[in-house]
């Protein structure tokens, strides 16, 4: 055999070896074991389509005056690790994504100085007239994007009633005057 290709067949085999030889090595190296606790799943809704829409801007089933006579702050807390992302609720906080969060209970709507509402949001506030209602929140948090048709907001919304309800009282409670809760026994105002 010629020797040129014998040193040819070597170079490449040799190669081989220490490519390999180095992709074990690193894999030993920088090895990265699945979480033993997985993080937030963030879901996008999708788009609905017929019939479903109007199922999914449906007003909830249980009047948030009774959700919120059960409701835990501090488990609220927990559930706002979900808005950090795009929101701080912190007195004087920066807006982000979204606008900061304190004092939001009957803050009119699509007013928070320095952000830049969408199109949908500023319609949906009716030039500031509407204010951010318990019942509004509620609404909004299940689902923004079937609450508020056309809303930025790219966050799936917040389907289990206690979890809200939670979120709903923590939120009240990042205020210099928390706003009363809503009386449990009052029916349901008829919205949008």
């Amino acid at each position: 055999m010629n020797p040129y290709v014998n040193m040819s067949v070597g170079a490449l085999l040799a190669t081989v070896f220490v490519m390999m030889s180095v992709s074990i090595a690193s894999e030993g190296i920088f090895h990265s074991p699945a979480p033993e606790k997985e993080g937030f799943v963030i879901a996008a809704a999708e788009e609905a389509v017929g019939g479903e829409a109007a199922a999914e801007a449906a007003p909830a089933a249980v009047p948030v005056g009774q959700l919120l006579a059960s409701a835990d702050a501090s488990a609220g807390a927990t559930a706002f690790k979900k808005c950090q992302a795009c929101h701080s609720i912190e007195k004087g906080g920066p807006n982000k994504v979204g606008p900061d969060l304190w004092g939001l209970v009957n803050r009119p709507i699509a007013t928070h100085e320095g952000f830049s509402y969408s199109a949908a949001m500023k319609d949906f506030s009716k030039g500031g007239q509407e204010t951010w209602t318990f019942d509004h929140l509620n609404h909004f948090l299940a689902g923004p994007k079937a609450y508020v048709k056309g809303t930025a907001m790219g966050f799936a919304g917040i389907k289990n009633d206690k979890e809200r309800a939670n979120l709903l009282a923590y939120i009240r409670e990042q205020s210099d005057s928390p706003a009363p809760l809503p009386d449990p026994n009052a029916p349901e105002p008829a919205t949008n």
